[in-house]
């Protein structure tokens, strides 16, 4: 059973930090790129980055580009998601996805 499972959300004050990990078993995490999407209230789900499956290539939505940074760990199964010079509108839940498989999801608030 393929499961992944997002931590590190919380409540920041604008200008703050935060790293999300998403951690991946049931499948041989390697082969698979990997992506972070987030939801905030009323919108839809947005793209927000992407890393290919050595990690040797990123990509990223505009509004987070420059701030934000997605990174892998193959030994360790897990992808991260570096958040800094966070914006209150960067609050929403947070999903890591990987083919047809997603998260639950990590709520992530800016706000002072």
């Amino acid at each position: 059973q393929v499961q992944l499972v997002e931590s590190g959300g919380g409540l920041v004050q604008p200008g703050g930090s935060l790293r999300l990990s998403c951690a991946v078993s049931g499948l041989t995490f390697s082969r698979f790129p990997m992506g972070w999407y987030r939801q905030a209230p009323g919108k839809e789900r947005d793209f927000v980055a992407h890393i290919t499956t050595a990690g040797t290539s990123t990509y990223y939505a505009p509004s987070v580009k420059g701030r934000f940074t997605i990174s892998r760990d193959n030994a360790k199964d897990t992808v991260y998601l570096r958040m800094n010079s966070l914006k209150p509108e960067d609050t929403a839940v947070y999903y890591c996805r990987t083919d047809n498989y997603w998260g639950q999801g990590t709520q992530v608030t800016v706000s002072s």
